[in-house]
């Protein structure tokens, strides 16, 4: 049902870690590198345990701006499900994490989802550009989820 490919408007950027005798650190998104519309307004980390995979879900309006930096390595899911975009069905796999840091963001309208791969627990942090639930958690939230869904079209394998 899908074409696999990449998926227009997904940006994939590989994540550098700066490593010394304190540790390491990693500039997850800088300002400069990003266009306006994907700024980030939140930031969140959560831990997914190993074999363990978060959606798949989608927004209507807000972008997600996921760092996949270890530990452990995720294969991230994402089906472009925008009518009115060039790549509308196609699926694109991304590995990111401990061996691959990377950031990937996701526009509004991409259904994705993500599982832990590496048999560890592993971090992910996301610094989304819209509130979750708005202003003083007082909106809907901006969430269609497709992972309940026995007749889903939205398959991890």
């Amino acid at each position: 049902m899908f074409k696999t490919g990449k998926i227009e408007g997904v940006i994939v950027k590989n994540l550098i870690k700066f490593i010394d005798e304190r540790g390491w650190l990693v500039e997850t998104f800088r300002q400069d590198e990003l266009e306006e519309q994907f700024f980030p307004v939140m930031g969140y980390i959560s831990m997914t345990n190993a074999g363990v995979a978060r959606g798949p879900h989608e927004h209507v309006d807000q972008a997600d701006n996921f760092a996949f930096l270890g530990p452990s390595n995720f294969k991230v899911y994402l089906w472009d499900n925008r009518k009115s975009s060039p790549t509308y069905m196609v699926r694109q796999i991304v590995y990111a994490g401990e061996d691959a840091p990377k950031s990937v963001v996701i526009p509004a309208g991409v259904v994705h989802a993500y599982k832990n791969v590496g048999g560890k627990q592993g971090m992910v942090v996301n610094s989304p550009n819209r509130l979750f639930a708005g202003t003083g958690k007082k909106d809907p939230v901006d969430e269609v989820r497709h992972e309940d869904d026995p007749n889903s079209i939205f398959k991890l394998d």
